[in-house]
């Protein structure tokens, strides 16, 4: 079997453009991956572009060959754009072979360990496509959307309740950030987990004083309290707070996660198969993190074929976690695919076709374009 093609299909998605690879077989059968990257998928598209001289004729059962063939022959190797592409073409070799062979991607990485896989939901909090629309976003109604996920099955949630960025976050946005968890907290109960995203936004003294306020409201994890740029000040905020920091959806491959893993920064470890370099790199790095007693909560944030593969992901892991799920994102992610999304009360259904398990339906991508994305300056300027 010898690859004949490779296109790049770019769609509208939920809150980002959406990015898929496909890639074509002389023998009929087609694989497909995702390179989604916000605000970067025009960038990431001309780079998978500039692979396909590359990997037109190669045989795609050679996953790992062609792997460290792009990833060492790229001198700028380990940026996310380069690394974006790759993972994209990984993941759709790999669906090639499972489709060749009859099997899903899954049993390539050592077999299922779990039928299911405990889901929390995001893209609840704020987004107005399916939850509550108030003129500003209250404490209030923001536990009213919690309460809408636990209605929906869901035992964890994460959001953001910080509405502003810079390194010392003013004692006005502290009260309404507190205020937001405690109104979470007393709506949803003690047996439901909330999990609370920083986005890196603060120094050390602003990060570890906002863990201490959080405590009381036992977070089941803090998310990024400081850029992940700095591991060693990442691993300093970890050892002065009592909740465990989790991080890692902007490291990439498994030499950025080994200073991580080593200076012990975080209890748990959030790759992006988008990212990261695709599914073995992703098992190779939660493979490290077993050995650190580290667990592993893939990112998720992209498309419908990043959940598919991460979930097979998920079946393998020992040390998963749950998987992060857009869920308000389901009816789209299921419009774009020939086989669904299984959500029920709580978990996601591992896929059990052969290779992912679907394919992207190219009819209903096609009638949704990608949108402009707003500008560097723009989106800066909105943040911080």
């Amino acid at each position: 079997m010898k690859i004949t093609d490779m296109r790049v299909f770019l769609t509208q998605g939920a809150h980002a453009n959406w990015t898929f690879v496909k890639i074509y077989t002389d023998e009929g059968l087609t694989g497909v991956g995702e390179a989604s990257l916000e605000r970067f998928n025009d960038v990431v598209a001309k780079a998978v572009e500039s692979l396909r001289d590359f990997i037109i004729g190669k045989d795609p059962f050679q996953v790992e060959s062609i792997w460290n063939a792009i990833y060492k022959s790229t001198f700028w190797h380990g940026g996310v754009i380069i690394l974006t592409a790759l993972s994209a073409v990984e993941q759709a070799l790999w669906d090639i072979k499972g489709k060749a062979l009859g099997v899903p991607i899954y049993e390539f990485l050592g077999g299922k360990l779990r039928d299911k896989v405990r889901a929390y939901a995001n893209a609840w909090a704020f987004q107005k496509i399916v939850t509550e629309v108030t003129a500003e976003d209250t404490p209030e109604s923001i536990a009213r959307n919690a309460l809408k996920m636990v209605d929906e099955g869901f035992t964890a949630m994460k959001w953001d309740p910080f509405r502003e960025g810079g390194q010392v976050i003013p004692r006005s946005e502290e009260e309404y950030a507190i205020a937001c968890v405690k109104a979470v907290r007393e709506a949803v109960g003690p047996s439901v987990d909330i999990l609370v995203e920083c986005h890196g936004r603060f120094n050390m003294h602003s990060a570890i004083r906002m863990a201490q306020k959080l405590e009381p409201y036992d977070p089941f994890f803090y998310e990024e309290p400081i850029p992940p740029d700095n591991i060693d000040a990442m691993a300093e905020v970890q050892r002065s707070i009592n909740l465990p920091v989790a991080t890692g959806e902007r490291l990439y491959t498994r030499w950025d996660f080994r200073y991580l893993l080593e200076k012990q920064a975080a209890r748990i470890i959030q790759p992006d198969i988008c990212h990261v370099g695709g599914y073995m790199e992703l098992k190779k790095v939660a493979a490290m993190a077993e050995a650190y007693y580290v667990s592993v909560q893939p990112h998720n944030s992209n498309g419908p074929i990043c959940v598919l593969a991460t979930l097979h992901l998920d079946a393998t892991i020992p040390n998963v976690q749950f998987q992060e799920f857009f869920y308000p994102y389901l009816d789209l992610y299921n419009e774009m695919l020939t086989e669904p999304i299984k959500y029920k009360d709580g978990y996601l259904e591992i896929p059990a076709g052969p290779g992912l398990g679907t394919d992207i339906n190219e009819k209903f991508i096609r009638k949704r374009p990608p949108v402009p994305q707003p500008q560097l300056a723009t989106w800066i300027g909105s943040y911080w």
